[in-house]
């Protein structure tokens, strides 16, 4: 069967629909600053087209890199993961932002529900769970939804809790919560879950981790992540 290229029926080029998305995800910035942007380097697009390419192109791109990563994961022991949740004000009503980071501190997922009881916890878990099988320790705070789903799913005896342990699930949601200023908020649960599975996994892809690396060692990652986003969804 052939594979048909998601550029297909866009006349602007794919080097630039990456470009724009990138820009926008990646960046703490508005959709008409990166219009901004793009102008400056001779591209005229309006900022309702960009809103257009995140919201096609944005998942297409983040399920690739997922894919991609999920790979290698599954290949390596899965040691211990981390979990938080924060709360998100979507017209004035709050809701809560599930994270699972591993103890490399890449994002595993982001789940969004309106409680933070048992149900939505173990909804949180058991897709966690599937994607990338059971860890050998499970970091979380003394939320006691946690408790009560490892339970039910039979690793209870996995958890542990502690005053900062889970610090690295708790810096992972400090890139969401400066985008999410950028943005001005969210306007629908819908849009939310959307956009934190898309920013998580590009977040993933672009985190070189600066502070473990040389100078010389980190520009080569990131110009090896850079040249793999040019290569998303290329037929």
């Amino acid at each position: 069967m052939t594979k048909h290229s998601p550029f297909r029926y866009f006349k602007t080029s794919p080097e630039i629909i990456r470009l724009a998305v990138m820009l926008y995800v990646r960046f703490p910035l508005s959709l008409r600053n990166v219009e901004d942007l793009l102008h400056e380097r001779g591209i005229d697009v309006s900022h309702e087209t960009i809103r257009y390419w995140w919201n096609r192109f944005g998942p297409i791109f983040a399920a690739e890199i997922r894919r991609k990563r999920a790979q290698g994961m599954r290949a390596r022991p899965q040691l211990q993961w981390h979990l938080d949740e924060v709360f998100v004000k979507i017209n004035g009503q709050t809701y809560y932002l599930w994270r699972a980071v591993d103890h490399e501190g890449e994002v595993l997922e982001a789940f969004v529900s309106k409680k933070r009881d048992r149900k939505a916890a173990l909804k949180f878990l058991r897709k966690t769970l599937k994607n990338y099988g059971r860890p050998k320790v499970i970091v979380t705070d003394k939320l006691r939804s946690y408790g009560a789903a490892m339970k039910v799913l039979g690793c209870a005896d996995r958890q542990e809790t502690g005053r900062w342990l889970n610090n690295r699930a708790e810096n992972s949601h400090q890139p969401f919560r400066r985008r999410e200023r950028a943005m001005l908020r969210f306007r629908q649960m819908r849009s939310l879950q959307k956009f934190a599975a898309v920013h998580s996994s590009v977040q993933n892809h672009f985190n070189q981790e600066r502070g473990l690396y040389s100078r010389d060692n980190y520009k080569l990652n990131r110009a090896a992540a850079l040249a793999d986003w040019r290569q998303l969804a290329a037929a």
